[in-house]
């Protein structure tokens, strides 16, 4: 295994090593695409920031110094923080922002394997650059289910000639048309132009896993090995059992682990193939999509295996529904249905915002897991969390099933934090009687008996998805668009899980507390820093004035 720790440094006990790792945090100046230079948001003055690898078993210590103007706050991209809620990230959420000037250190105790990511969860950070791949092997003791000589990682990023602040202002300002004009992103590999993309090194008779993670925050990307098969068996940190694909379309947030045999002869070259896209983004010569390749060597010098052209149509596209969890877990029994319709209007402020049953998600002025650890009784009544939360109080141990319709002509990618949910279902979106734009052969999909488990599902346009999960992890969860802009427009509500239990089980360090009172941010009490259910002067929500039968 390849360290990859940038400034780190792993002390190893009885229990697993003590990993170290220093961010220093700060804006700087590059040209990632070839063809800008701008500002951006980078760790020890330079961009891509390393991955970080550890072991299943490891603590790794992320030591946060904030260089910025504004505050910043890091979330461990798939990690369920058990236990620990207060370390999951979100500013506002589960903390107070690290303020400038100030350094704050998350300790990350890894219980899962797998393919994970840290990014920004502060002022949309994330899409300026602050975000890194998190890879965690299996121990040496349990061991890996599957055999492979060596492991790869490819990470994928879109990014932007302009900085998001400059994107978000364009699409809430209640006097602009909306939507904006798109934007075209370039993509990057490994954190560097795709056109310079790195080479995989095979050697015959080899076995290798590559991990894939998609880093961007609102395209897609492709990828296939042509001339070689993948066997899917992990999708985000879940192992899974063996699938053959030939390609594999992934969307932002989402991670998979692939297997790949070499060829026996290292006669030929080959290459990869990572196309950036976005199908609800008119195609533009040389703009979108933008196709990256990527050379796969065998022998230096040695010529590239000529292939013949493949309709994509053809190939062996994977189904997350297809996939089913190596440990066999079958679907949940449901004790608690919710259904939620995710979509765009136009509210009182005269802005096209985003919602999801007609809530725009906007952040309170407390915390929200330090409103639940000291609400008493009142943090299980949603009301206190505020009225834009959106927020959803479940009791400990009830298993939920969340049906999401997503009545638009674009896709969703979902994360949500804290958990791996099961995938049991997609179907037709209920849509309004008026909208005559959406296909009519959409069929339900019902997972098998052991439905796929993940943390980020994909709801295509006019779609339905049913997904369960245990209340088992007391915390505060997101639940969000993981397309920057569709999170800033308020496409997100709080999942507020066992508050009884939280205010019995879980410590938050006085630190955190400082980080909040050096901003004159409360630490109790309700949304708005008051008693009960009292939001004297507190801002009020915006209501819809014109629902969107579809989302441009």
């Amino acid at each position: 295994m390849k360290t990859l720790l940038f400034l780190a440094l792993a002390l190893t006990t009885a229990l697993g090593a003590e990993i170290y790792v220093e961010w220093n945090v700060g804006y700087v100046s590059v040209n990632r695409d070839g063809y800008n230079m701008r500002r951006a948001i980078g760790v020890n003055g330079t961009l891509p920031i390393p991955a970080v690898e550890a072991v299943k078993g490891d603590t790794v210590y992320l030591t946060v110094n904030n260089g910025l103007d504004v505050s910043t706050s890091i979330h461990a991209h798939g990690l369920f923080q058990n236990g620990t809620a207060h370390m999951d990230g979100p500013a506002m959420i589960a903390q107070c922002g690290i303020p400038p000037g100030r350094s704050f250190t998350y300790e990350y105790t890894l219980t899962q394997t797998g393919t994970y990511w840290l990014h920004a969860h502060d002022h949309h950070q994330n899409s300026d650059g602050l975000r890194t791949a998190f890879v965690i092997y299996d121990s040496d003791s349990e061991g890996s289910p599957y055999a492979y000589d060596e492991a790869m990682l490819l990470t994928f990023e879109d990014w932007f000639r302009e900085e998001f602040a400059e994107r978000a202002a364009q699409t809430l300002d209640p006097n602009a048309n909306f939507p904006p004009p798109h934007g075209h992103a370039f993509g990057l590999i490994n954190g560097i132009d795709g056109n310079q993309s790195m080479a995989l090194h095979f050697e015959p008779g080899r076995r290798y896993r590559i991990h894939l993670a998609n880093m961007g925050v609102l395209n897609w990307f492709k990828f296939q090995l042509p001339g070689h098969r993948m066997q899917v068996i992990e999708v985000d940190g879940v192992y899974t059992q063996p699938l053959d694909v030939d390609i594999i379309d992934i969307a932002p947030a989402q991670r998979y682990s692939v297997l790949v045999s070499a060829h026996d002869s290292d006669s030929f070259n080959y290459q990869y193939n990572a196309t950036l896209h976005a199908n609800f983004i008119p195609t533009a010569a040389g703009l979108i999509p933008r196709v990256y390749l990527g050379n796969i060597i065998y022998k230096k010098g040695a010529p590239l295996k000529q292939l013949p052209p493949i309709d994509e149509a053809s190939l062996s596209w994977l189904d997350d529904i297809d996939l089913t969890p190596l440990d066999e877990e079958p679907a949940l029994p449901v004790t608690r249905s919710v259904v939620y319709t995710a979509g765009n209007a136009l509210y009182s402020t005269g802005q096209r915002l985003d919602f999801f049953n007609n809530i725009t998600f906007a952040l309170p002025d407390v915390p929200t897991l330090y409103t639940a650890l000291t609400a008493g009784d009142a943090a299980l009544d949603p009301r206190v969390y505020g009225p834009q939360t959106n927020a959803l109080v479940l009791r400990h141990n009830e298993v939920v099933e969340l049906t999401i319709h997503n009545p638009n002509n674009l896709p969703h990618p979902f994360h949500m934090h804290g958990h791996a949910f099961q995938i049991t279902e997609y179907g037709p979106a209920d849509l309004p009687v008026d909208d005559d734009k959406a296909p009519t052969n959409i069929t339900i999909s019902t997972a098998a008996a052991a439905p796929v488990k993940r943390d980020t599902m994909v709801i295509p346009e006019y779609y339905y998805i049913k997904v369960r999960f245990r209340a088992d992890n007391p915390g505060i969860w997101l639940l969000h668009c993981h397309l920057d802009i569709h999170f800033a427009m308020g496409m997100a509500l709080a999942i507020v899980e066992a508050p009884d239990v939280l205010q019995k089980s879980l410590h938050v360090p006085p630190e955190m507390y400082s980080l909040c009172h050096q901003q004159k941010i409360p630490v109790s009490g309700n949304a708005a820093g008051k008693k009960g259910l009292d939001f004297t002067g507190f801002r009020p929500p915006p209501v819809v004035v014109e629902r969107n039968s579809s989302q441009t």
